[in-house]
């Protein structure tokens, strides 16, 4: 097959949309499939010469909706080059331009959400819900409506998206999603990682990786780390990753108000051998996110036989639950250091058995090949209803109740 992705941008910072769209569509390639990417990205931009596959590239753009007037005529007039075009994210211009272009061409579409009608938003940011509100009749609206497909990655994830607008319709399918991690001694990695951040040698390290965004919870996990810091002398927590809001001058007065400023660090965004490096360095990975659709890293984690601590509000969690390749807590400072103190109080003996079930849940349910075979059955079908190889999805994730994806397009209001 022919495949086109469209995302608003290829920029490694955007997180993991852009990692699923690399990971997946290498795996792909190597099955023999072609792919290509759009994007709203300017030509010049550095990271797009290092990206896997052929870009288009319709920037600079000069606001966050990343509106680019080349993109629908290029989708009009390559459409048919490709067997399907699949749209990464919502509430940037790349949806509406697919669904003016693609729709009328004959190739069908598929939308991936990642997460972006979680109602969360709409009850965190009330004033950013009612401006989405402005257009959300004439435009996602429509994109969602008129798509082949709209992908969830869980069934969380599917059940959230229904509450955030009433006007609401799409012929809803679940594709599990799944990553990578490079088979590389873990020891040379390691060390490389503890050169690069001081301090950490000979440290238990609590390791947060991911964008330090407000949702992820990341002044959460400052204060719960606080709170359990006395409990042993050789915890360090170190929160990794791209500041895109100026957050970190905050988070670094808010360690320094709970007495721990020499017991964290924030090295910024770690790539290829030092973010492995971090994984294997580490004794375990939290993620008390408000919202997370799938949450890459905590995949990652656990192919790297990490145990991950993560809050009820990230769309794996009962995957994380029912192995016992983690804990689960509220999404709060005292639901963050339940997960904490539990994780303390394992003996060596249960910490070692959490880290092998760590790594075998990965291979179980989050390996990249158990997406691809998902994807590639949905898009030779053409997403059409009953035959998306239900019972195979539901084999290649291992058992996880009700996963099954709908075979009818779907109205709920919100709730």
């Amino acid at each position: 097959m022919k495949i086109l992705h469209l995302l608003a941008s290829v920029d490694p910072r955007a997180g993991g949309p852009v990692e699923g769209v690399r990971r997946s569509g290498v795996a792909m390639q190597d099955a023999g499939h072609h792919i290509e990417v759009a994007t709203c990205d300017a030509p010049d931009d550095a990271y797009l010469a290092h990206f896997p596959f052929p870009v288009h590239a319709f920037g600079p753009v000069t606001s966050r909706y990343s509106y680019s007037a080349r993109l629908a005529p290029w989708l009009a007039a390559n459409a048919k080059r490709f067997d399907a075009v699949v749209v990464h994210g919502l509430w940037q211009y790349h949806g509406l331009a697919a669904w003016k272009a693609v729709r009328k061409s004959g190739v069908p579409y598929y939308v991936y959400t990642h997460g972006m009608l979680d109602p969360w938003f709409k009850q965190a940011y009330p004033l950013k819900h009612l401006k989405k509100w402005l257009y959300w009749p004439w435009a996602e609206y429509r994109v969602l409506r008129d798509a082949r497909a709209v992908i969830f990655t869980t069934e969380e994830e599917r059940t959230r998206a229904r509450q955030s607008f009433w006007l609401y319709r799409a012929e809803e399918r679940i594709v599990p999603y799944g990553t990578t991690v490079p088979q590389l001694e873990a020891a040379p990695l390691r060390e490389a990682f503890l050169q690069a951040v001081p301090g950490l040698r000979g440290k238990r390290i609590v390791l947060f990786l991911g964008r330090v965004h407000a949702k992820k919870g990341c002044d959460l996990l400052i204060d719960a780390f606080a709170r359990v810091a006395s409990r042993d002398q050789a915890l360090h927590l170190v929160i990794a990753g791209p500041d895109e809001t100026g957050w970190v001058t905050s988070l670094r007065a808010q360690a320094q108000a709970a007495g721990i400023a020499q017991r964290i660090s924030l090295p910024g965004m770690l790539q290829g051998d030092l973010k492995w490096g971090a994984f294997h360095a580490s004794d375990v990975f939290v993620l008390p996110s408000h919202q997370e659709n799938f949450g890459v890293a905590v995949a990652e984690a656990l192919g790297c036989g990490l145990p991950a601590l993560i809050s009820d509000k990230v769309n794996v969690w009962r995957e994380i639950e029912v192995d016992g390749a983690g804990m689960v807590a509220a999404d709060t400072v005292d639901g963050t250091e339940k997960n904490l103190v539990r994780w303390l109080e394992l003996d060596d003996t249960a910490r070692a058995a959490m880290r092998a079930q760590a790594a075998r849940t990965f291979e179980a349910r989050f390996r990249i090949e158990t997406m691809v075979s998902a994807l590639t059955a949905l898009l030779e079908t053409h997403g059409s209803t009953g035959e998306t190889r239900d019972n195979t999805l539901t084999a290649l994730r291992g058992t996880q109740p009700n996963t099954q994806p709908s075979t009818q397009p779907s109205t709920q209001p919100s709730q």
